[in-house]
């Protein structure tokens, strides 16, 4: 694109947009009640995700706080609260309101007035009940971890172990004791844990004292403390096909106030709901997107709904899962799993397990929404496991750098049953795995992630995050030397570059020779970090082959077999820029999107998927609008952003960060240069206007109307 053509998107005429300072986003409301915790509404904030739902008169709601992993590494909620008030049943004047702005729930039961929040800087969920006249309530505490439960074969993805669970395997009961006003809850993990179990497998037991451990011996606890309501005894009874044991608290009152608590808050409810409004409300003065297209409105407003959903893990100590974040529910509800009546801790593809390639999409978006911060739950996530990748390099292969592999742990070790099962004399370094052999480059996002949070936040400090980064590169630097040279005599190719093999393209193109995305990954990485100039010169040029007369990029030289259906050809696109609008050989991109057969079969906006992303980045219009709006479209449950499993489990959050990344290309790109490209595949009948961010540290506030484009100054 020429510059000429980037100076007239950049102009127009008047711009009438909104003072970002006084924007507030619309809350969400309900006006009837609810059927099941999947019709739940999400609250949250600092590292607390609540479900919350009314439910035949009661109000219920779940609590999780990030990190609680057991030890079998299952991700538990804390409990679910359920709050009675005699004779409030009646669906009149009902209503179920959350305020974006505040980033609170507020309730009207009949006469009874419910607000519920978490507040922001400390893990501490507050709920305030008040009514008109004094009234029986009832507040229970509900456990289902009130007693040991055997997991099953069938509900052995909640855990680690996966398919490899043992027989007998148990989630311990937690400690619940009454005590003055409240509560006190905690679930402690032995020392030997499936981390054991883990080191034994991957062939570790010799180094085991030098690997992070994180959840042998962790103690999880939560206090409730309650004025208004006395403890009256326990129930027990059953939910979603669960059965629970119930601590009861009752009074006649016309006012209760609940504090629950993890670790020792120093803030009072008061306190807490200034500053956690004051948060939400700067937290929407840093980017928004508006709409008057009524075809665009639903998923300009189901973005928004997402990021408050990211919000509420701003301050997390572990990073939000793609598997259903801090929001699932019981999974009897969950879509494709009707028959499935495990506990409220289930989900697919583990709790203290992270699948890179879907985690990189829920922090991707966070740096155009004026986020980058919200990146350090993430960023330090991989900080703290480092030193296992680098003790992963130097134990199995002798040499240097950081091998951080796409099915990771908590502890930086490789999931066990995805590791598999090398036999004696195979390479142990190397899980046996017929999507996961071989691919480690997702790890290269995360550093990418660190390099450009510099140009979107330039005051903060990211340094710290510079070892991840040198000992990424390094890793590939020096094992795919170790691997020429364990094959023959030369180190490099015949034009002195780096051989990447046995290399995989994302988990689809296995064995493949000098994949597209990998080399685009150290490109992209090198040359954004400036430091190794001599590892960039030695990174071969990214694959090319012919379909139908045109070139495009192709997904390897050469391959042995296509194991699931990623399209890597085009991460030279996003996430990578090397291609694309305002770059060399965008018809070459344009291409592959709209040639390669396999990018053709593998097109679809479920999950993870990106060709939203990629529609937007090269400037296809008319794909980015339809596969944008079926990615952010209303999900199945009656919270639009709760999306459907896809591939993992829900509320899906790697389909939410994809379209949100999806929507924020149509509307602002960068060239490498840095200069602006505005709505750049956003359909011309759409009016909007748009508060993002870009490199720089600048902030970028632009409309369209009727066409026609302008930019605030």
């Amino acid at each position: 694109m020429s510059k000429n053509i980037l100076f007239c998107l950049l102009l127009g005429g008047c711009a009438l947009l909104c003072n970002a300072a006084d924007y507030k986003p619309k809350d969400y409301v309900w006006t009837t009640q609810s059927r099941n915790s999947s019709e739940s509404m999400p609250c949250g904030g600092c590292d607390i995700g609540m479900n919350v739902w009314v439910e035949n008169g009661d109000v219920l709601f779940y609590v999780q706080q990030s990190g609680w992993f057991d030890e079998n590494n299952t991700s538990l909620k804390a409990g679910r609260w359920r709050i009675h008030t005699d004779g409030q049943q009646t669906e009149k004047g009902f209503e179920q309101r959350l305020c974006l702005d505040d980033g609170a729930i507020y309730i009207t039961l009949g006469d009874t007035h419910i607000r519920l929040w978490a507040d922001v800087m400390e893990p501490v969920v507050f709920c305030e009940v008040s009514s008109k006249k004094k009234m029986k309530t009832t507040l229970s505490y509900e456990s289902w971890r009130y007693k040991d439960r055997n997991i099953t074969k069938a509900e052995c993805q909640q855990t680690s172990y996966k398919w490899t669970l043992p027989d007998r395997t148990v989630t311990f009961a937690d400690s619940i004791e009454v005590i003055k006003d409240g509560i006190h809850f905690f679930h402690q993990n032995s020392q030997e844990t499936v981390f054991d179990y883990t080191v034994k497998r991957e062939f570790l037991e010799e180094v085991k004292d030098q690997i992070y451990n994180p959840i042998g011996g962790l103690r999880m606890e939560g206090t409730m403390n309650i004025s208004g309501l006395s403890y009256k005894g326990t129930h027990e009874g059953d939910y979603a096909g669960t059965d629970f044991r119930a601590w009861d608290f009752c009074g006649t009152t016309n006012k209760a106030n609940i504090a629950i608590a993890f670790g020792k808050p120093t803030c009072t409810a008061q306190t807490s709901q200034n500053r956690s409004a004051r948060w939400w409300h700067q937290y929407w003065q840093r980017s928004w997107i508006q709409t008057d297209n009524k075809e665009a409105a639903e998923i300009v407003r189901n973005y928004e709904l997402f990021r408050y959903m990211l919000g509420c893990n701003a301050f997390g100590q572990w990073p939000t899962k793609f598997n259903g974040g801090l929001f699932t529910f019981d999974p009897l509800f969950v879509a494709s799993s009707t028959e499935e009546t495990y506990t409220p801790d289930y989900r697919k593809w583990g709790g203290g397990t992270m699948t890179a390639q879907n985690q990189r999409l829920v922090y991707w978006p966070m740096l155009k929404s004026g986020d980058a911060e919200s990146l350090r739950p993430q960023l330090d996530t991989y900080l703290r496991i480092l030193p296992t990748a680098k003790l992963w390099a130097k134990h199995f292969w002798g040499h240097g750098g950081a091998c951080f592999y796409e099915q990771i742990e908590n502890s930086g070790l490789p999931n066990p049953a995805e590791y598999g099962k090398p036999k004696t004399g195979q390479d142990f370094g190397v899980g046996r795995n017929a999507w996961l052999e071989y691919e480690w480059d997702t790890a290269l996002e995360f550093c990418m992630m660190a390099l450009q949070a510099r140009e979107y936040a330039p005051d903060t400090d990211w340094d710290k995050y510079e070892p991840l980064i040198e000992e990424c590169l390094r890793f590939f630097d020096e094992h795919y030397q170790y691997e020429a040279n364990k094959r023959g005599a030369k180190t490099f190719d015949a034009n002195g570059k780096l051989v990447i093999y046995p290399g995989s393209g994302c988990e689809t193109y296995k064995m493949a020779y000098n994949p597209s995305c990998t080399i685009a990954a150290l490109k992209a990485v090198l040359e954004k970090w400036g430091k190794d100039t001599a590892m960039l010169h030695r990174i071969p040029d990214i694959p090319t082959r012919v379909i139908e007369g045109d070139t495009c990029i192709a997904p390897a030289v050469v391959w042995e077999r296509i194991q699931n259906v990623e399209t890597p050809q085009l991460y030279p696109v996003f996430p990578w820029r090397i291609f694309g609008l305002g770059r060399p050989s965008l018809l070459t991109a344009v291409n592959t999107y709209e040639k390669d057969p396999h990018a053709l079969e593998m097109r679809s906006s479920k999950g993870w998927k990106q060709d939203n992303i990629w529609a937007a980045c090269l400037g296809l219009t008319d794909e980015a609008r339809r596969l944008n709006l079926e990615k952010l479209g209303n999900g199945p449950y009656r919270f639009p952003a709760f999306w459907d499993p896809g591939f993992d489990w829900a509320p899906d959050h790697n389909r939410g960060g994809a379209g949100m990344i999806g929507l924020q290309e149509m509307l602002l790109q960068e060239t490498p240069e840095g200069e602006l490209l505005l709505f750049p595949a956003w359909p011309k009948e759409w009016n909007a206007k748009f508060r993002l961010h870009a490199t720089g540290g600048r902030i970028v506030e632009a409309e369209i109307i009727n066409g026609k484009i302008s930019l605030k100054k």
